[in-house]
């Protein structure tokens, strides 16, 4: 039996050494998979197997309670202005599908991975070596490198009001006295970015009026930007062109979709990868500043996107 994909009743009775009348009931009362072809039912092994896995209780290496696929497809991660167009793009063309999004940030989503609690972590998480985005930081939260695809490139930078009046000029400038922040979440790739940039400059964080005043979405800094409570904020080009506000560029950096390889096939999980290539997700961009979509849906792991897809 350990070669075929299909049980039949015998064999899955035999399989979960039970009788036959019971197969019936496990159908009907406890979601046993199966199928009925030409008036005889089968049993999809893998299903079943899956199916003895869910139910098992005290399971010592149960990954957590993301059932498998059923049309509720979850993603959880960093923020993003044109992620959050592309799931209400799949929302409308996918009527049976529902796509959500967590707003955890960078390495929240990735943690969200971990207790299998989402099927897509959205990430941006630069490495030391400023270069190369995730690989460290899902390897040690995860214990490998899950399936990584390219959603876009962003370009990070800092927002700042209509004409700069406290002529901030780069990263250095926040430490004026009268520079007051906002920023985002510890645990997000632009706090992270931001971080890295300070202590390039050997600023200590704590020493910026604001850096403690936090914001979960890259359209709220630039809102208190905009409202006038702060005079700059670490964030996204998109956001200070959606506002009209000014925009001091850092860098472009890699916006990741992170996928557990058993999920990666998911219906869901391969509509969402796919819309990535349609010309409907290209045009969500449309008005937008500041992102690239030259690499949209392009594995990055296993197969590599070329460096030069990080350049400005």
């Amino acid at each position: 039996m350990t070669g075929q994909k299909l049980f039949t009743t015998r064999e899955v009775a035999q399989f979960l050494s039970i009788n036959e009348k019971m197969v019936y009931t496990l159908v009907s009362e406890k979601g046993l998979p199966a199928t009925k072809v030409t008036g005889k039912w089968l049993f999809p092994r893998d299903l079943v197997e899956r199916w003895i896995e869910l139910n098992t209780l005290n399971h010592p290496g149960l990954p957590g309670p993301l059932p498998p696929y059923d049309g509720l497809l979850i993603i959880c991660g960093s923020n993003d202005i044109l992620l959050d167009r592309a799931i209400s793009l799949f929302n409308r063309l996918h009527d049976s599908h529902v796509a959500v999004f967590g707003n955890l940030g960078s390495l929240g989503g990735i943690r969200c991975l971990k207790r299998n609690l989402c099927h897509i972590a959205s990430s941006h998480l630069l490495q030391a070596n400023g270069e190369e985005y995730n690989f460290p930081f899902a390897r040690e939260e995860l214990g490998q490198v899950p399936a990584i695809v390219n959603f876009c490139r962003r370009e990070q930078g800092l927002i700042l009001p209509r004409g700069n009046p406290r002529n901030i000029e780069g990263v250095k400038d926040l430490a004026k006295p009268e520079v007051r922040i906002i920023n985002r979440p510890v645990g997000t790739g632009t706090r992270l970015l931001l971080d890295n940039e300070l202590a390039k400059a050997g600023i200590e964080g704590d020493k910026i009026a604001g850096y403690r005043h936090e914001m979960e979405r890259h359209i709220d800094v630039g809102l208190e930007i905009l409202a006038g409570r702060a005079d700059a904020a670490p964030g996204i080009r998109a956001v200070a062109g959606l506002l009209e506000l000014d925009f001091l560029p850092i860098r472009w950096e890699r916006f990741d979709l992170l996928i557990p390889k058993d999920r990666f096939f998911d219906p869901g999980v391969q509509m969402f990868l796919g819309l990535l290539h349609e010309k409907a997700f290209k045009e969500l961009a449309g008005g937008l500043l500041g992102y690239g979509l030259d690499h949209s849906g392009k594995m990055v792991f296993p197969q590599a996107i070329p460096a030069a897809a990080d350049a400005a």
